[in-house]
Order: C-alpha cells, then sequence, then structure tokens
C-alpha cells in the first residue's frame, strides 16, 4: 500500500498535466481560422457602357444685336428654318425714327451743298475779271468742302440708322433646327441675350459625360458603336473626335464627342442612344468583395506570410463591381489573400488556413 508521500506525488503529477492542457487548449482555440486565394494576376479590360444624345456638330446662338420689344415670332422649338428666314421682329418704332431724322439731315446738308457750289462758281467766274477778292474766293471753296463732309457725315448716319434698323428682324444664318427658345411676344430684351438655339444641318455628334477616372486609360480603338436606346438594333459607328480638357463643376464629368458616320432611320437629333467601349487592358489581380477592408482610411487586405502570420497589405482598387473588386495596383502574385474570417485578425496574429477555399466552401452551402 503506498504511502501518503506517494500518493501525494502522484496527485501533483495529475494536476501539473491538467494545467498543462488548459494552458495549450486556449493556444489552440485562439488561432483564427480563415480562407485564402492565391493572388492571380490576369489581363483585366473594363466595359463601359454610356449614355448620351445626339446632338449637331455646330450649334448657334441666335440673339438680336440692337435692344428692343418683341413683336413677332414666326419659329417654335422643332421647327425646321432656312437660311436668311426671318424667326422674330422688334418693335421698329424707335428705329425708324432715327432713319427719318437722319434722312431729313441729309437732306438739308445737300441742300447747303448745293448753295455752296453755287457760290464757289461764281467766285470762279468773277475772280479772272478782278470783280471779287482772292479771300472772297477763298471763303467759297471753303465753305464747299465743309458742306461737303458735312453731307457725308449726314450720309454715313443715314446708313447707319438703316442698318439699325434691320437688325430689328432676327435672321437664321444656315438651315436647321429650332432646339431652344429663351424669349416671348412682347418681352423687352437686351442686344446680344440669346432668343433661339439653332442646331444647324450637317454632321451630328453623339455627346457623353463621362467620369474622369474612367479615361484614366483612354481605348486605343477610337472606333465606337452607337445604338438607339430603346432599340439597341438600330446602331451606326462613329469615331471619338472630341474630349474636353476640362471637367465640370456641376457634373464632375468630362464631354466624350463621338462623330457620327451616318445616322439611321430611327436615329435623329435629340435621340438618346448609348455606347459600349473596353479600356486598354493591363494587369490586375479581381477579389471577392469579402477580402476588402481598410488600414486607416486606405482600401486594404490582410495577407498570410510564409509563417502563418496576417498581415495588413495596402492595396489600389482600379474599379468595384457587382460581387467583386478589381485591384490594380499592391499585389504582384502569388501572395495569399484571406477572402473569408479576416474581421477579428490583428497584424501578428498566426492564423489557420482552412483546407476548402472559399468559393467551395459556398458550393458546399448550395441546396
Amino acid at each position: 500500500m503506498a504511502g501518503p508521500g506517494i500518493k501525494m506525488a502522484i496527485g501533483l503529477c495529475l494536476l501539473a498535466s491538467l494545467t498543462a492542457c488548459d494552458e495549450q487548449a486556449p493556444s489552440e482555440k485562439a488561432r483564427p481560422r480563415v480562407f485564402v486565394q492565391e493572388v492571380k494576376p490576369a489581363e483585366y479590360a473594363a466595359n463601359i457602357t454610356l449614355t448620351g444624345d445626339v446632338q449637331a456638330r455646330v450649334q448657334t446662338e441666335l440673339s438680336f444685336r440692337v435692344s428692343g420689344k418683341i413683336i413677332q415670332r414666326t419659329v417654335d422649338v422643332g421647327d425646321r428654318v432656312s437660311a436668311r428666314q426671318v424667326l422674330a421682329r422688334l418693335d421698329p418704332k424707335d428705329l425708324q425714327t432715327n432713319v427719318d431724322s437722319a434722312q431729313a439731315q441729309v437732306v438739308a446738308e445737300q441742300a447747303k451743298v448745293k448753295q455752296n457750289a453755287a457760290s464757289f462758281v461764281r467766285q470762279q467766274k468773277l475772280l479772272p475779271k478782278g470783280y471779287t477778292s482772292q479771300s472772297e474766293y477763298d471763303s467759297a471753296q471753303a465753305a464747299l468742302r465743309s458742306s461737303q463732309s458735312s453731307l457725308a457725315a449726314a450720309q454715313a448716319q443715314l446708313a447707319n440708322a438703316r442698318e439699325q434698323l434691320s437688325y430689328t428682324a432676327l435672321i437664321s444664318d444656315a438651315p436647321g433646327v429650332i432646339t431652344q427658345r429663351q424669349a416671348e411676344v412682347g418681352q423687352v430684351v437686351q442686344a446680344t441675350v440669346p432668343i433661339f438655339s439653332l442646331a444647324q444641318d450637317g454632321e451630328r455628334d453623339a455627346v457623353f459625360n463621362v467620369y474622369e477616372s474612367l479615361l484614366a486609360e483612354p481605348p486605343s480603338d477610337k472606333a465606337v458603336v452607337v445604338s438607339l436606346l430603346d432599340n439597341p438594333a438600330i446602331k451606326t459607328t462613329g469615331t471619338v473626335r472630341e474630349i474636353t480638357p476640362a471637367v465640370s463643376e456641376q457634373t464632375g464629368t468630362v464631354q466624350v464627342k463621338v462623330t457620327l458616320d451616318s445616322l439611321p432611320p430611327g436615329m435623329q437629333l435629340g435621340s438618346v442612344v448609348s455606347a459600349s467601349a473596353n479600356t486598354r487592358g493591363k494587369s490586375a489581380v479581381e477579389l471577392p468583395w469579402s477580402a476588402l477592408t481598410k488600414k486607416v482610411s486606405d482600401p486594404a487586405v490582410w495577407l498570410v506570410d510564409g509563417e502563418g502570420k496576417a498581415q495588413l497589405h495596402t492595396v489600389t482598387v482600379g474599379r468595384y463591381l457587382t460581387g467583386k473588386v478589381i485591384i490594380s495596383d499592391g499585389l504582384k502574385g502569388g501572395e495569399k489573400v484571406v477572402i473569408a474570417g479576416g474581421q477579428l485578425l490583428h497584424p501578428g496574429v498566426t492564423v489557420e488556413i482552412a483546407e476548402n477555399t472559399y468559393k467551395e466552401l459556398a458550393a458546399e452551402s448550395q441546396p
């Protein structure tokens, strides 16, 4: 029979063994279990679908060159007009008064010229005979020249008054379609204030408003297929003609103009159209949304290093898609990215990598 000392030794050994087990168990449970995906860069080209409308290559703002009250408007929005067609008229009374006054001034100056011319002719006949002096002859000649100058000034003033009167008619410079109207009959307008917007006949552009970030890598092929939004079967081709260099303060976009090669039936001025284009391909990494986290305010992912420890790594997101993100910079290839289970990780923690990938686990969970 064992003595008390032996029993106590056995008890202490059992207690030490249980204590050791208790210490090891939490360390095993403390390892977070995560699913990872190995980084495999691939060529990625984003497909962009844009919506815009068909506009005229040349659009003109038509305005009166003088101020006045509108008494007539002969066209409306959507009307087709021809070159030299009268679109609206101002009240001409005040300007007609100026013409009449200028005309009267011309008649008065013509009478002075006629009178001074007769006096000068008399002086020319009397001077050789000695019946007049040289000073009187010179005075008659100066008076004639002065009156002739005054007549020329009056005639120029009359021509200017008649020109101002002609400006009471707003005339189209070229054939086209009225797209906007900014004034009505009875309204008093100032000179140069737009009254109509005219889309001139000729080439047509498809105009799109595009966010600047989408043009960071513009497509190498400038050819674009443009289709009618409500009927994609109606389509045509075009070429990128112009990209505005400035970003709009209101929308934060830049304007892209695509010259249309032809305008098929059903696609006309003002039609809403769409266009698709692929950006220039570049190396990128595709990851599920669950892999993305933040490092302060920058996008980041959790990586598992060679020692099985989690490290937070900053990345650059090139594009956000449905259910996934495209990482354009920060990952080279071969890294192990945590795609599930990263919510409780902290830098340097040792993790347990699940045998199945996240996608396989999701597939198993499907009924």
